[in-house]
């Protein structure tokens, strides 16, 4: 699915920044793939992804 036209950027391009340590918020996913940074529409869906991708990820890797 694409999550910024303006850009060509999708999900899965959201999801590989997140799992490779890229993005952990939107300031480093804007920094990393430009998500946001020309006509904005796309935040609110590229926060939500990194809410349900990060905070799985970050709670897997803070089990003793």
């Amino acid at each position: 699915m694409y999550v910024c036209v303006c850009r060509g950027i999708t999900d899965s391009d959201v999801k590989q920044a997140i799992q490779e340590g890229k993005a952990r918020c939107m300031r480093s996913l804007k920094v990393e793939l430009g998500i946001a940074g020309d006509c904005g529409r796309c935040g609110q869906t590229a926060r939500q992804l990194l809410e349900q991708w990060v905070a799985p990820k970050v709670a897997f890797t803070n089990v003793a």
